[in-house]
């Protein structure tokens, strides 16, 4: 069973990410990452990637199931993919539902959920690492990176301003995916205001069951 990740920015979505993959061996597809790192290939859809970002566009939605693809192809049908970053929006969700039965995949969704507030606050205050990009709550007293000692910066883009236009853009495009999943009963709902250990231990209880 593989399983979609989803939390709005802050919500603590890409750390509990790695623990879930960790803990069942899991694959992690996350989207960001994937794209970074096929930009620094010279294989044909590298060239296609880093041309794109390059020129400083958004990746299109059929460039980004080509790197699923692309991905999936490298991962056993046995092996269990955790999906972090996609789908975002109700047009990405068809066309991941499509590749996903093409391959026979079955899923389920994972919100981690804190409400708006909480998500503004956490993304005023937290930490990125400046060469692998963990990140950090403001909680975490030391400037240096606990998975790689690399320095820990600020976003640029962790200001009000742009802050506010990425919580409304997942409000608009990503929640009525949530939603659609939700009614199709393939959602599980995990509370995200807890500390980083307390919010892994809910989502282990709930993911045991279907992943052990």
């Amino acid at each position: 069973m593989d399983i979609i990740l989803f939390g709005i920015q802050g919500s603590g979505k890409g750390t509990q990410g790695k623990r879930i993959a960790e803990r069942y061996g899991m694959a992690l597809f996350e989207t960001g990452g994937e794209l970074r790192k096929l930009a620094k290939e010279d294989s044909p859809l590298g060239l296609k990637v880093r041309a794109i970002i390059n020129a400083g566009y958004l990746v299109p939605n059929e460039v980004v199931m080509e790197i699923i693809e692309n991905f999936l192809s490298k991962v056993s049908a046995k092996e269990c993919v955790l999906f972090d970053g996609i789908p975002r929006s109700m047009e990405q969700m068809e066309s991941f539902n499509a590749l996903m039965a093409r391959h026979a995949r079955g899923f389920k969704g994972v919100l981690i959920y804190i409400p708006k507030e909480m998500a503004m606050d956490r993304l005023l205050t937290r930490k990125i690492c400046s060469k692998c990009k963990s990140v950090f709550p403001a909680s975490y007293e030391k400037d240096i990176c606990g998975e790689c000692g690399s320095e820990l910066v600020k976003r640029d883009d962790d200001n009000e301003a742009s802050i506010k236009t990425r919580l409304s853009a997942y409000e608009n495009e990503t929640m009525p995916v949530i939603e659609k999943y939700k009614a199709n009963g393939q959602m599980i709902e995990i509370e995200g205001t807890g500390t980083i250990d307390e919010v892994s231990e809910l989502a282990f209880k709930a993911l045991d069951p279907l992943c052990k």
